[in-house]
């Protein structure tokens, strides 16, 4: 059975003409599906009744149910969605001025242990489909206008590769929500063969890595995908993959106390993204996380010599403050809380 959220536009109106309908329905499934935002079917009244009944036996709309809330201080919301096999993933909506994004996720869990995630702390579960992550953004286009999605959930996109990019052209698509592709960010943990796969699709997606350490020694020791593909891999893929599309690669690097934010630390890292053209980083002070109480913030001192270091070796780079830390927002922890009851 097909779910109707998996269908690209342009597959509808071979799906009616096998029918023997008429081209135009298929104009009136995508405005009911990415206009009118239905819940039910029975909802899209500009469709004949009889065939509104075949649309929800053949091409069901997916359940994704809001379970929980959490609001900040700040504005951001962290919704718990709720699939009908009882797995529940996080998306995280973030406000800013002129700016409405979403924090889409692609898996239930993840596999790839960073130390200091909580996605990752209890591992994967399985993986979202297409139609499922496109729940998933519909569910926090109820809460506003969306204007940008970064694909930094749970999960890691490039092991859910295939799924993830249909969801995402989906959603990029002129007759379905029409986001426009440099609106949406997909961030990795390093997953090399995933750079050439997503080179080669020809769409102008921004890419992001989550990078963490400046070396193989403690990259390995925070993030175990570094054991399989180290970062002068990585780094190599990263620079291909800018060669290949002109696109620039956002490097982010999250600064835990003690651990990966010193000046030597710094100065390495300036060293090592230089070797991509155009790249930028964004430092981002840690989320502490229940698992690992010995990882804590970095002082505001410590993240300005660190932004400071950067700067004045000439790489573009911003310094994010954490949202949301008064609703479990960092990634992983509301879903947590909600399996440990």
């Amino acid at each position: 059975m097909t779910k109707a959220w998996s269908i690209l536009p342009e597959e509808w109106k071979g799906i009616l003409a096998a029918r023997g309908l008429r081209p135009f329905r298929a104009d009136q499934i995508l405005q009911s599906l990415y206009r009118d935002y239905i819940d039910d079917w029975e909802e899209a009244t500009t469709l004949p009744k009889d065939f509104r009944e075949t649309l929800k036996q053949e091409f069901p709309l997916t359940e994704c149910r809001e379970l929980e809330v959490s609001k900040s201080s700040d504005g951001t919301q962290k919704l718990l969605l709720g699939y009908a096999d009882g797995q529940s993933v996080e998306t995280v909506l973030i406000p800013a001025t002129g700016r409405f994004t979403q924090c889409i996720s692609t898996q239930v869990g993840c596999a790839m242990g960073c130390a200091f995630c909580a996605s990752g702390s209890r591992g994967v579960v399985r993986s979202l489909t297409s139609d499922e992550i496109v729940a998933e953004y519909l569910a926090g286009r109820k809460h506003g206008e969306i204007t940008n999605i970064v694909v930094m959930g749970m999960g890691e996109p490039f092991n859910n590769y295939d799924e993830t990019i249909r969801a995402l052209k989906l959603i990029n698509a002129g007759k379905g929500p029409n986001l426009g592709a440099r609106h949406i960010t997909i961030s990795t943990c390093g997953v090399v063969p995933g750079f050439r796969r997503l080179a080669s699709e020809g769409i102008q997606f921004e890419l992001s890595v989550s990078l963490h350490a400046p070396n193989d020694a403690l990259r390995s020791e925070l993030m175990p995908v570094n054991r399989r593909w180290p970062i002068d891999e990585l780094l190599t893929a990263c620079a291909d993959y800018t060669k290949a599309t002109k696109r620039i690669i956002t490097f982010e690097y999250t600064v835990i106390k003690g651990v990966n934010d010193s000046r030597a630390c710094a100065e390495e890292l300036a060293r090592q993204v230089k070797r991509v053209p155009m790249a930028k980083v964004n430092l981002i002070p840690l989320s502490p996380v229940a698992h690992r109480p010995d990882f804590k913030t970095p002082d505001d001192q410590t993240l300005l010599m660190f932004l400071d270091v950067l700067m004045k070796n000439r790489v573009q780079t911003m310094l994010r403050r954490s949202r949301g830390k008064d609703a479990n927002a960092a990634c992983g922890q509301l879903r947590l809380r909600h399996l440990d009851g």
